[in-house]
């Protein structure tokens, strides 16, 4: 079996590496997987790159020229919405043509038009797509906030500066609604969340929807001795260490100024907190000028960009804090479980699928900076008592990469009307009985 794994990136962002932990996963377990880009980052053989750099740039950019046109040249909301109305040429790569199996990931910013998307739908193959946030279910914004348009029919979008029945959102929206409507598509959400938003939408309401959360390494993701992890980044071994973090932590969606008004919040409650906590960022930033108001003692990191750092650094923490917005999945929250630290999140998206409230974590009432303060505090006391072991095995028994990767062979089995084999699971080293769809 030959599946083609589609994404604009092969490391950058989160879409990113779920996709490429895929890729390897489905290797792994005797799948010929190979991940289609348009920028490549690794020397990896079965990773590909789409299109000619100058392609791939005048892609990019034509894209946001045309919404910044549209947004009377104002920068706002620039990157909140895609349009896809330019892309790579794909349908044409010996890739694409060998593959039993395409499965589309995050693919916007000038990887694949709308016209190349109908190509894909109308080449006579299975078509997954696993979604990481809503652009699939809107006709252009990647979260659709409190809008519920998209269950109806875009128009009047809140990203655009001249709203209206007919504006850029609602033309995209029809294009969307021709494309998917008779398109052999599979959707995979990766929560139970988005698996929602999916139904609730009138683009892919009438799609069958399977939910397969991301996948993670346990063997990279693992316990640390928290003293030596410390020291390894030069933090402090005598306090309580709160971590932070994301590709981007000045991303509006992420709620770094929540996180700071819950931690004010936290010692206004317990005064006694402030000369024992260190709050450790990780990330890209803009300006450093946004750290100004953190009001406990601080390190930044910058961007983590090896796997081993990032697992020693969920191992040197007490806690994770997530004060996003929404969330299609939360990988930093497993992460951070797999290494035995424990995570506190605002409830309402994603993040409800891997935290069992005070079991392995807490959540926090929906955008309440006094319950993320108290979720802090909890993880502080009664939370540092969780066992590390059993955080990580919540991991393992969930989303390790054998699970995963064998929930996603028996999809694509069941749309290729393939039964497994007592061959294939010997390859991949799981054993099973015969199974038919």
């Amino acid at each position: 079996m030959r599946v083609l794994i589609i994404n604009t990136s092969e490391q950058t962002g989160g879409a990113a590496i779920a996709a490429g932990r895929l890729t390897e996963a489905l290797r792994a377990s005797g799948v010929e997987a190979e991940m289609l880009v348009m920028h490549k980052s690794s020397q990896k053989p079965y990773v590909l790159e789409a299109g000619t750099p100058l392609r791939r740039k005048a892609a990019f950019l034509l894209e946001r020229l045309v919404i910044w046109t549209a947004n009377l040249f104002s920068r706002k909301d620039l990157f909140k919405v895609s349009i896809a109305n330019t892309g790579q040429h794909i349908t044409s790569l010996p890739a694409f043509r060998q593959a039993d199996i395409i499965h589309l990931h995050w693919i916007n910013q000038g990887m694949l038009s709308l016209r190349e998307i109908d190509r894909i739908m109308q080449a006579g193959k299975p078509v997954v797509w696993t979604l990481h946030d809503m652009w699939e279910c809107t006709a252009i914004c990647h979260h659709a906030y409190q809008c519920r348009r998209y269950e109806t029919q875009c128009h009047h979008c809140p990203f655009l500066r001249l709203p209206g029945r007919n504006d850029l959102a609602a033309r995209v929206f029809r294009q969307k609604e021709r494309i998917f409507s008779h398109a052999p598509l599979h959707v995979v959400t990766v929560s139970q969340w988005l698996r929602q938003k999916v139904e609730q939408s009138a683009l892919l309401g009438n799609k069958p929807v399977t939910v397969i959360p991301n996948t993670l390494s346990t063997t990279e993701f693992t316990l640390h001795e928290a003293a030596a992890a410390r020291r390894a980044f030069g933090l402090p071994v005598d306090k309580q260490i709160i971590l932070f973090g994301a590709a981007r932590i000045d991303d509006p969606i992420k709620g770094f100024p929540l996180l700071l008004k819950s931690l004010q919040q936290l010692l206004r409650m317990h005064p006694e907190t402030g000369s024992r906590l260190h709050l450790v960022l990780f990330g890209g930033l803009k300006s450093r000028d946004r750290l100004r108001d953190v009001p406990v003692s601080y390190t930044y990191l910058g961007t983590v960009r090896q796997t081993a750092d990032l697992s020693r650094l969920y191992g040197a923490a007490d806690v994770l804090v997530s004060a996003s917005y929404y969330e299609t999945f939360g990988q930093t929250l497993i992460e951070a479980q797999a290494c035995g630290c424990v995570p506190v999140a605002f409830g309402g998206s994603g993040q409800q699928d891997i935290i069992s409230h005070k079991a392995n974590g807490y959540l926090a009432d929906y955008l309440s900076t006094r319950s993320l303060a108290e979720g802090i505090y909890w993880a502080m006391t009664e939370g540092a008592h969780l066992s590390r072991q059993a955080l990580r095995q919540t991991v393992v028994s969930r989303y390790a990469t054998p699970v995963v990767a064998q929930s996603y062979r028996e999809l694509y089995r069941s749309l290729l009307h393939r039964p497994e084999t007592h061959e294939e699971d010997a390859e991949s080293g799981i054993v099973q009985p015969t199974k038919s769809h």
